[in-house]
């Protein structure tokens, strides 16, 4: 990413976060009233519930998801999400990674790992889980389930594929714009990197506060239409 680049993501960034009132109040009138639900592979759903501040609509707030796991849950998301939410040591995972060193709750549904990455506790993670899932149960319309993935948590050019070839209606995927895979206009390349590792999109939190240079978050949740901005 050039100079210049850098340069204007910074200043519309700083820009959005000194007016937010005044953004917030015009994106709520767009989206109304409107009970939507987040499915994420990462923490970049929490976060739009925190700008819209409304709650948790969704399980999918602070935990990570990888790419393998993420799809197979999606491919079957009712069955999955009728499975009571279980745990084991961190160190039986099934992936080869690890997303950070310290303890946190590493939740199964199933063959599917949910790690619970914000989390201190089993009993925390757990109540919050079961909680928002039946909020999210609560909404029938799938049409107002909207999801999301990135490569943040090793999501490979086969899982976007699939990911865009699931049945949903609204879905919308960010990958870095040297990595763009194929031409969808919801398959969004992202100029800006994680601070960590430099090849991926930022993470979860990073990624919400730069989807605006991208996409018009509002009209989608309220007419799910991707509108790009960039």
């Amino acid at each position: 990413m050039n100079l210049i680049r850098i340069i204007r993501t910074y200043i519309l960034r700083k820009a959005r976060v000194m007016q937010k009132d005044k953004i917030l109040k015009k994106e709520l009138e767009v989206i109304k009233d409107k009970n939507f639900v987040i499915v994420s592979d990462n923490c970049w759903g929490g976060e739009v519930y925190q700008w819209y501040k409304k709650p948790y609509n969704t399980p999918f707030v602070g935990l990570g998801i990888y790419g393998e796991c993420y799809i197979k849950l999606l491919s079957s998301f009712d069955y999955y999400m009728g499975l009571e939410l279980e745990f084991k040591p961190q160190t039986e995972t099934i992936h080869p990674y690890k997303f950070k060193e310290e303890y946190y709750p590493l939740g199964v549904l199933g063959d599917i790992e949910i790690h619970f990455v914000h989390y201190d506790t089993q009993e925390d993670a757990k109540d919050k889980w079961n909680r928002r899932t039946k909020r999210m149960l609560e909404v029938n319309d799938k049409n107002d389930f909207f999801f999301k993935l990135c490569d943040d948590w090793k999501a490979e050019k086969k899982h976007f594929k699939q990911f865009h070839e699931l049945p949903f209606k609204n879905k919308v995927s960010f990958i870095p714009d040297n990595k763009r895979y194929f031409d969808d206009h919801a398959h969004i390349a992202i100029y800006e990197r994680n601070r960590k590792n430099k090849i991926t999109v930022p993470n979860g939190v990073g990624c919400f506060k730069i989807s605006f240079l991208y996409f018009d978050l509002s009209q989608w949740l309220a007419n799910s239409k991707i509108k790009r901005t960039d």
